[in-house]
């Protein structure tokens, strides 16, 4: 027997929830296949205050309001000699409630949303594996998996890939390639701390450089009332997991104390649960849509985590591919054309990300220096930083980079996809 759905969402991370959700709240059947019981550790706590708008319409503001998640108002830097640059205070650009985010525990956060896609009508079935996408020559018209240990198949008129980085159909099909120049390994774990940031820094994402630059570590505060931060290292592999040996908390340690920044803040802190280690390599697809599919969040691609950009580009690579979903199953036109109409938009957005990303890592440039040189551009900077991407104005602030430092250029997506 086989059970037939209008959307089949594989994932029901950030990206495959915000689809499910939007879906069946037109009123389409919608099935969520996820892998594993909820709640689950994930990586990536930290959110961009662009955000706001796709919470809005998924009715997710006021559960988020409610919650005990940490606020977050500015993203400041430090450099490799312990040096602290002024805060980015959001508000200071826009003193509205859509200019603050929050810093979540993703296995309460990604509950939290799936619940809520459950709650518009979605079906969500737990510990579902799915083992391949069954296509009808180019069409894909369901999928194979593995639900608490029985076979089953599952029609749909739409796909929807949100299983993450490891993009199922995206390397079904042979669509993923590396985006070489970004290749970094992370080891990460929650510590309690002795002392909390106060004021509007209290939740503040920090990003502080090694001695020498040869990597960065993120600093997320998770819990207030028991000063429990995530705090993690970012480094190419070479550095990080080459001739370290097999212990990566040994290495973490190693490295906190290589980092002139964070030393003073972890100063008498307890390293709480374990210590993980991952690789974030960044990568895209070729295509974000075919015939009756669609890829979003992760399994479209992956930015290195500089920025927080990964939840926030999930939520709104969730949101686009829903609105071409549900026009195109009104209109009866699943083609890949009219599903991935998106993509430019999605692209462009992402490409504004990576430049920013690429400016980071270059060890002769320093982005605090050039706003200080270039102030005209410092609102082009914060924008990016809340994830205001998804237009034409913040990218001027590159043509100005490019006179100082190499940046990569855009990919268009393969030709068949609006490009």
């Amino acid at each position: 027997m086989t059970d037939s759905y209008d959307c089949i969402v594989l994932g029901g991370g950030p990206a495959g929830a915000t689809a499910a959700t939007l879906v069946a709240q037109e009123g389409h059947k919608v099935l969520v296949l996820e892998r594993t019981e909820f709640p689950r550790h994930h990586v990536g706590e930290s959110l961009m205050p662009q955000t706001y708008w796709t919470f809005k319409r998924l009715g997710m503001l006021d559960k988020l309001k409610s919650s005990s998640f940490v606020t977050k108002e500015s993203v400041q830097f430090v450099t490799d000699t312990g040096k602290e640059s002024v805060p980015f205070y959001f508000t200071d650009r826009d003193p509205n409630e859509w200019s603050q985010t929050w810093q979540v525990r993703r296995d309460e956060f990604d509950k939290m949303m799936l619940d809520n896609a459950a709650d518009t009508g979605a079906e969500i079935l737990y510990r579902a594996s799915v083992r391949e996408v069954i296509f009808d020559g180019d069409r894909a018209v369901g999928v194979k998996a593995t639900v608490k240990g029985e076979s089953k198949t599952f029609m749909g008129r739409v796909i929807v890939d949100a299983t993450g980085q490891s993009g199922l159909l995206s390397r079904q099909l042979g669509l993923r390639y590396a985006d070489s120049c970004l290749k970094n390994a992370a080891i990460y774990s929650h510590y309690r701390v002795q002392e909390m940031e106060q004021g509007r820094n209290a939740g503040a994402t920090i990003i502080m450089h090694t001695k020498d630059r040869n990597g960065w570590f993120w600093w997320i505060p998770l819990r207030h009332e028991d000063n429990m931060v995530s705090v993690g290292v970012v480094a190419p592999p070479s550095y990080l997991c080459t001739g370290r040996g097999d212990d990566p908390a040994l290495t973490l340690e190693e490295e906190i104390a290589n980092c002139p920044g964070l030393k003073s803040r972890l100063a008498g802190a307890e390293q709480v649960g374990k210590v993980y280690i991952t690789a974030d390599f960044s990568y895209r697809s070729k295509k974000v849509a075919g015939d009756g599919w669609v890829l979003v969040g992760d399994a479209f691609g992956f930015l290195d985590p500089v920025y927080s950009s990964g939840v926030m580009l999930a939520l709104k690579s969730g949101e686009y591919a829903a609105d071409c979903i549900n026009e195109g199953l009104k209109d009866g036109d699943i083609s890949g054309n009219r599903l991935g109409a998106f993509g430019p938009r999605l692209v462009a957005g992402m490409q504004t990300i990576r430049q920013l990303v690429y400016a980071f890592y270059n060890r002769d440039f320093s982005i605090g220096a050039f706003v200080k040189d270039n102030p005209q551009y410092g609102d082009h900077i914060v924008r990016i930083l809340i994830g205001d991407v998804f237009n034409s104005e913040v990218g001027e602030v590159f043509d100005a980079m490019r006179e100082r430092i190499a940046l990569p250029e855009a990919i268009a997506l393969e030709e068949g996809v609006p490009a």
